[in-house]
């Protein structure tokens, strides 16, 4: 099984966080409601098992909560995957959501990068600020070490814009790690 189990806690969050890429139980508690359902959208989408419990300092805002658990997820991800010996490594999707249309595309290499293009015209959708979806996918890609590019292509309602982001992201995840062979899917040999 391809699993790993994260905890981290700072002043500001405290993260316990399970995940499963072969599938599994899907539970989300952030205290954050529309970020509960990315998560499990994310999870359900992907076919991953995931369970995260986080406490962060809403108080304040639901900034350190989002990026943390991106953060967390990201090192799951990483331990998951191990040595990436025989996955697919590229994955790609687009999701439509209505008016919203997503794009997702990634490579699983080892260098951490993000294009993150999308701009919402509602800055909050509940608790959550617009903004932060692009802090999340930051705080995955490079603790995962992952190559990500995400593209709202059209859209004007930003509940819609955003859940198509995360889903269209969960699918490419989904197609970058299944396991197609035995070997490294490099030219080096090794995926690092």
């Amino acid at each position: 099984m391809r699993c790993a189990e994260v905890k981290r806690e700072t002043k500001e969050t405290k993260i316990t966080l399970s995940l499963n890429l072969d599938g599994g139980e899907v539970f989300v508690q952030t205290g954050i409601g529309f970020f509960d359902h990315m998560l499990t959208a994310f999870a359900l989408h992907g076919g991953f098992g995931l369970k995260a419990r986080v406490r962060g300092d809403l108080e304040v805002d639901a900034h350190h909560t989002v990026e943390d658990t991106g953060i967390v997820l990201g090192k799951a991800l990483h331990q998951a995957l191990g040595d990436k010996t025989g996955i697919a490594r590229y994955g790609s999707f687009f999701v439509p959501m209505d008016e919203a249309l997503a794009f997702a595309a990634l490579d699983i290499s080892g260098r951490p990068f993000l294009v993150f293009d999308a701009e919402f015209n509602e800055p909050k959708i509940g608790e959550y600020d617009s903004c932060l979806t692009g802090e999340f996918f930051r705080a995955l890609a490079f603790n995962a070490g992952i190559t990500l590019h995400v593209k709202d292509i059209g859209g004007k309602n930003a509940h819609h814009q955003t859940e198509a982001l995360y889903k269209a992201v969960a699918h490419a995840l989904k197609a970058a790690v299944k396991r197609e062979g035995e070997a490294a899917l490099s030219t080096k040999g090794v995926i690092d």
